[in-house]
């Protein structure tokens, strides 16, 4: 399932927005002045889909509606109860089906709850307490009361559960979603690379608290990819292991002789030798000490029908590096054609590191913004997507050069073949959006 077209109703009280989806070339490019609600939409979109229903109630908007590409939509509008507790209200409309709704009741008034509001800061992170009821919320640096964090992180507040009696009376009453709208969020995936991605946060869990930090998102991903290549080379010796010990016996078992003629047996042998020298090349493989496998004498029959044993084992074992490594070629050759001066490497031991021209090591934090930037856009794009999923990609602009963006959208077409998801991109930047007006929709402001 997938979403064509979004719309908002009163979005802040006077803008109605109506955006439809480019599902054949898969990016749709939102733009418009500031203040009509580009980053709002992608923030209501994450919201909806990942369940942070707090964060809904603190936006105005009379009714959010998704169409979807099954003729079915699903429709948001949000009711006041009284001065204490909102409603947000799901109706789901399908095709010669009834009606499904979902009512979330939202409560608003922390400071007249027996909060313990000695948890928050372990909770959300990002928070440190600068008084009995205030916070320093250290992303946007913003002092924040005990209602404005219960508005803007009330969703996280009540997913997490502790032993503490008076913090599980609180979150008892929130009821669970209907089993329709879990199941059809299900169905589409959503992503979020905000307009601030250069830190994220790590936590340190114990049993009786949440410690955390904001870290370089470089790093992160860093090592996030070490471990990926690690968790590769484990699945590849497995199957090694398992293919070796049984080689001498599908060797004399074989039937038959093979199928392959001497001469391409020959093309196979050097194109599998090829392909690991483009594995090593990635930094998936280790370098043989002789790396060349040439067969020079005549092959004869029996010869022949071990050779395309081998030759199918080693097919089946460097397929195990496929995904991996058609990532990693696309991760490498957009890096090294934007960064000058530098040269990419990637290794199991510690992911993607750099070294400059005279060949001195430069750690990924100490890159320009403008080239963290564009690590942590390709790197999420291409390692933290799952197939068929809807990623919300908010100013892919920040700190990189004309010449960067203009090249964006090409970039994102290449990562696009190597996985099928839609894009919605909000961005104030023509250099992005270059030749591709087709693929835009402009925001406007209200009617007059």
């Amino acid at each position: 399932m997938r979403i064509k077209e979004i719309s908002v109703k009163n979005l802040f009280g006077m803008f109605d927005h109506v955006i439809p989806m480019n599902l054949d070339e898969r990016i749709t490019i939102i733009h418009g002045p500031n203040g009509v609600g580009k980053t709002i939409l992608l923030k209501i979109l994450n919201s909806l889909f990942n369940s942070q229903y707090y964060f809904l109630h603190t936006i105005s908007f009379t009714e959010f509606r998704l169409d979807f590409d099954d003729e079915s939509y699903l429709v948001i509008t949000k009711k006041q109860e009284n001065k204490k507790i909102k409603k947000l209200s799901f109706s789901y409309y399908q095709v010669d089906s009834e009606v499904q709704t979902f009512t979330y009741p939202l409560r608003t008034d922390i400071d007249s709850l027996d909060f313990p509001v000695e948890i928050i800061d372990d909770i959300i992170p990002g928070l440190e307490r600068i008084g009995t009821r205030k916070w320093l919320y250290l992303p946007t640096q913003e002092t924040l009361n005990g209602s404005e964090i219960f508005e803007r992180f009330g969703d996280s507040l009540f997913s997490v559960r502790f032993s503490n009696n008076r913090f599980n009376r609180l979150v008892k009453g929130q009821p669970e979603e209907d089993k329709w709208l879990s199941e059809l969020k299900e169905k589409i995936k959503v992503g979020f690379i905000e307009a601030q991605r250069l830190f994220s946060f790590s936590s340190n869990r114990t049993p009786r608290s949440i410690a955390r930090s904001m870290v370089p998102s470089v790093a992160t991903y860093s090592q996030e990819l070490s471990e990926q290549i690690q968790e590769t080379l484990t699945e590849y010796g497995v199957l090694s292991q398992s293919l070796d010990r049984t080689f001498p016996v599908r060797v004399v078992n074989q039937k038959s002789s093979s199928n392959f003629t001497e001469d391409a047996l020959r093309d196979q042998l050097s194109k599998l030798e090829e392909q690991r020298n483009q594995l090593i090349d990635l930094g998936l493989l280790e370098k043989d000490e002789n790396p060349d496998f040439q067969v020079e004498q005549e092959i004869d029959d029996k010869t022949k029908s071990i050779l395309s044993v081998y030759v199918e084992d080693v097919e089946k074992k460097l397929k195990v590096f496929s995904e991996i490594s058609s990532k990693i070629a696309v991760f490498k050759k957009i890096a090294e054609s934007r960064f000058s001066y530098k040269k990419m490497s990637i290794t199991k031991e510690k992911g993607f590191t750099f070294t400059t021209l005279n060949g001195n090591p430069l750690s990924p934090t100490n890159l320009s913004s403008g080239e963290q930037h564009e690590l942590v856009m390709l790197y999420e794009l291409l390692f933290n997507v799952e197939p068929n999923s809807l990623i919300l990609l908010d100013e892919p602009e920040i700190s990189l050069h004309v010449a960067w963006q203009v090249e964006f959208i090409n970039d994102l077409q290449d990562i696009l073949k190597l996985a099928n998801f839609d894009v919605l991109i909000a961005t104030h930047s023509p250099d992005i959006i270059n030749e591709r007006w087709d693929l835009t929709v402009e925001l406007k402001g209200p009617n007059k």
